[in-house]
């Protein structure tokens, strides 16, 4: 069975919003080394509707040259969860629509591609840590709050247990966190 590994960027309030607000901190070479960990061993991606719609005009036209993660995000496919998307406008390289959330679906495909990698996509991430499917999450947390806008865990979102699996500080003030869920499955 394969796993489901979630990157977000995040405001030290738990906001992962479009993390525009991240730019004027730059991006440690420590940072890449965490997320490169992270991707190395990821087999798809699972990404939202409206994160693969920001992904896609971006990321499909970067080349290595470009950035280092462009080979991983254009050659590996890329699995939509969506119910709006039509199969036919998923232009991008290697890109799946799988249809509207289902967690059953969800545990077919980690049992069927193996570790899939999901960046953003806010609305899935909620849902699959509310059905315990997400077995890591990396948090690259930054020194800023965003007050009211969309967070990680939401004020209904159930009380759970987290375990650390790592942690590293950056000389900039960005925090890189992984938990894993004590729940997941």
């Amino acid at each position: 069975m394969g796993e489901i590994h979630v990157h977000e960027f995040m405001s030290a309030d738990g906001v992962i919003d479009a993390p525009v607000w991240t730019f004027e901190y730059g991006f440690h070479p420590k940072m890449g080394e965490a997320i490169g960990a992270v991707i190395a061993r990821s087999t798809g991606i699972l990404l939202g509707r409206t994160t693969y719609e920001m992904f896609e005009p971006a990321w499909s036209v970067r080349t290595a040259d470009d950035d280092p993660g462009a080979p991983f995000f254009n050659d590996t496919t890329k699995y939509v969860v969506s119910a709006t998307l039509a199969p036919a406008k998923a232009t991008w390289r290697n890109s799946k629509v799988i249809g509207a959330y289902d967690p059953d679906a969800i545990r077919k495909l980690k049992a069927d591609v193996g570790d899939l990698y999901v960046s953003g996509s806010g609305t899935l991430v909620r849902a699959m840590l509310a059905d315990g499917l997400v077995d890591e999450l990396h948090l690259l947390v930054y020194p800023v709050t965003r007050g009211a806008s969309p967070r990680l865990f939401p004020d209904r979102a159930a009380p759970g247990k987290l375990s650390l699996a790592a942690c590293e500080s950056f000389g900039h003030g960005v925090v890189y966190l992984s938990y894993r869920p004590l729940t997941a499955g």
